[in-house]
């Protein structure tokens, strides 16, 4: 055998990283660009569901998360992860709606 000769395996390699490279191309070609901040499509479902988390809806799920810390703690014992993770689901929904609507807003 050569030193020129393709291993067992290596063909197929090649193959894929040449159909990997052509389908890159291809994609970078055909694809035109995309602009955001004109589009109101969804405009309607987004005030409706920063309504929800930022209002009843998240009060409901803080609670709930609560609710399983507790059942949690007097089933298996006080673990701090038990107190921490509905903290920090209560937090997420009522601060986190707000940061990222203003840092998408910001980008676009």
């Amino acid at each position: 055998m050569t030193s020129l000769a393709l291993k067992k395996g290596q063909a197929d390699k090649i193959w894929m990283l040449a159909f990997a490279v052509i389908a890159i191309a291809a994609f970078i070609v055909f694809v035109g660009p995309a602009f955001a901040g004109a589009d109101t499509t969804f405009n309607t479902a987004f005030t409706k569901f920063t309504g929800f988390l930022e209002g009843s809806g998240g009060k409901i799920i803080t609670l709930l998360s609560l609710a399983s810390g507790v059942i949690g703690m007097a089933a298996a014992g006080f673990r701090l992860g038990q107190v921490a993770i509905p903290v920090g689901v209560g937090v997420a929904v009522g601060t986190g709606v707000p940061i990222v609507t203003s840092t998408i807003t910001a980008l676009i």
